[in-house]
């Protein structure tokens, strides 16, 4: 058995390779991101392995996101099935070797070397095909989400200056009937000088008939008395921004069309859970991905983030402690989200959820419990692939 430590990086990748019993067959070299690198690492990989008289070969590298996606691809389809190491784990595997503090590429590649021998880690597990494409979908509809948030955020602070008073007047100023009004009159001045029959129309039309003439007068008056500012470059702005969250909708409603037929491809029990529907079961599948990668519920839980961190020393041990927050970010988002919306459509985590509220736990806190139950219901279904039966 050969060792070969991998360290990625974005244009090229540092590698060390060593032997059985942790001798150098090949000290820290440097091959270039592309097909001719990948092709040099295979080679250097066959000499080593003749060089040792050895048959086998385990590589290892780090989780940094999609800058060793096509590396793995390229190993699995070499027959080889790399390690993934949290770079966590990595970076307190080499703090524990020596005290200086020295980390170069050429250091981490031959950390990684050495963890893949003292480590009893299991190679990375391929996923299928659907789930890789639910990872891509979901990844992207979250970046999108992100930036429509961010344009939200912009519209509400020109509004703060055009027209401050409009967030009184209405339920949300991101709502469709406030986004057709402002596209048409973008500032206080057009919205003061309108005629109310029209302002009634552009606010009927687009809040199927919510709004009437009342609102309208209210809003035209709000107008005169305002203190917003008349100018054209923020008026425009305002028509843009809006054009812009309007256009990002249609993304995100094509998106989720696409994650709805991806999932319908899978066939996934997790549906029949009340208050989960194809964007969070999308997430949830596609962030556990092989559910025979853990072995029970609390390797999931930790893998989601949401185990409590722990805290003894001596005769001292911590009561409350908060969760550790070092798995995947999307998975722990999606299983609060579910287990919100599930507590208010089944009647136990409801009163699993009320329970932890009674015992004086904050909503958040009470909810993360209610998480970890759910964890526990989808750790099994997936398992056994089982529909969802409410408990009597």
């Amino acid at each position: 058995m050969i060792y070969v430590g991998i360290d990625i990086a974005k244009n090229k990748h540092d590698c060390c390779i060593l032997g059985m019993e942790g001798q150098i067959l090949f000290d820290s070299f440097t091959f270039p991101n592309s097909k001719s690198g990948f092709q040099e690492l295979t080679s250097s990989i066959q000499a080593c392995l003749q060089k040792a008289n050895e048959k086998e070969v385990r590589v290892g590298l780090e989780a940094t996101g999609h800058y060793s996606t096509n590396l793995v691809a390229f190993l699995r389809n070499s027959g080889i099935e790399p390690v993934l190491f949290n770079p966590l784990s990595t970076n307190l595997f080499r703090k524990s070797q020596t005290l200086r503090k020295t980390k170069t590429d050429k250091v981490d590649a031959r950390c990684i070397a050495s963890m893949l021998r003292s480590a009893n880690s299991a190679p990375h597990v391929s996923v299928s095909y659907h789930t890789d494409e639910l990872k891509a979908l979901t990844r992207s509809r979250y970046r999108l989400i992100g930036y429509r948030s961010k344009l939200k955020i912009s519209l509400n602070r020109l509004l703060d200056i055009v027209f401050p008073e409009l967030a009184g007047l209405v339920w949300s100023t991101t709502q469709k009937s406030v986004y057709a009004l402002l596209l048409e009159l973008p500032n206080t001045n057009a919205i003061s000088h309108c005629r109310i029959d029209k302002l009634t129309r552009i606010l009927h039309d687009s809040s199927k008939g919510k709004y009437g003439r009342e609102k309208a007068l209210l809003i035209r008056q709000a107008a005169l008395d305002s203190i917003g500012s008349q100018s054209p470059a923020l008026a425009f702005e305002i028509r843009q921004t809006i054009h812009l969250v309007q256009n990002v909708q249609v993304e995100v409603d094509q998106l989720d069309q696409e994650i709805e037929n991806e999932v319908k491809r899978v066939n996934t029990p997790l549906l029949t859970i009340p208050g989960i529907g194809y964007t969070l079961a999308s997430i949830i599948l596609a962030e556990i991905g092989d559910i025979d990668r853990f072995d029970s519920p609390e390797q999931l839980l930790a893998f989601a983030g949401l185990e409590p961190s722990t805290h003894q020393s001596g005769n001292f041990s911590a009561n409350n402690t908060p969760m550790v927050k070092r798995g995947s970010t999307y998975l722990r988002w999606a299983i609060l989200q579910a287990a919100r919306l599930v507590a208010m459509r089944d009647s136990t985590f409801k009163a699993y959820l009320k329970k932890k509220r009674h015992e004086g736990k904050h909503f958040l806190v009470a909810l993360s419990h209610t998480g970890k139950k759910l964890v526990r219901v989808i750790f099994h279904m997936l398992k056994t692939n089982r529909v969802f039966v409410p408990q009597s």
